[in-house]
């Protein structure tokens, strides 16, 4: 694996959802992730759309509609598609940026041996998910 630059894995360790990573965990992450940075007004994914990749906001703000109303503002640190990752299902929002915005896009079938390898991240991206379908259950029966 090539070396990955010590600044590379801080960055990685002060996002939360991956903070109590190892360093190998880490170098594996970042080993499975592209960094992209959008411009503003962009979708990252749509409702309703297919895609499997999970998305981790490094830098800039975007907004999260569900059926057409806003639900959440996302910044860094903050991590979406976790349901389309593990389920496969459709997208349950779109998320635009508001700002240019830099997100690292994790691979499904690689990020799947990342979450085998460090069942911290497995964990945290489950609790995450039961959460949001939570949220989703009561906007649904209220």
């Amino acid at each position: 694996m090539a070396r990955i630059p010590r600044q590379v894995l801080e960055h990685f360790e002060r996002i939360p959802l991956f903070s109590g990573v190892s360093k190998k965990g880490l170098r594996m992450i970042v080993a499975s992730a592209d960094e992209i940075t959008v411009r503003k007004e962009k979708d990252l994914v749509r409702e309703g759309e297919h895609g499997r990749h999970l998305y981790v906001m490094v830098d800039g703000r975007a907004r999260v509609v569900r059926g057409g109303h806003p639900v959440a503002t996302l910044g860094p640190g903050d991590f979406f598609g976790e349901l389309a990752l593990i389920s496969g299902a459709p997208r349950t929002a779109t998320v635009t940026t508001e700002t240019e915005t830099t997100v690292m896009v994790l691979d499904p079938r690689r990020f799947d041996v990342v979450m085998e390898e460090e069942p911290r991240v497995a964990k945290a991206v489950m609790a995450t998910m039961a959460d949001r379908l939570r949220v989703i259950e009561r906007s649904i029966t209220h």
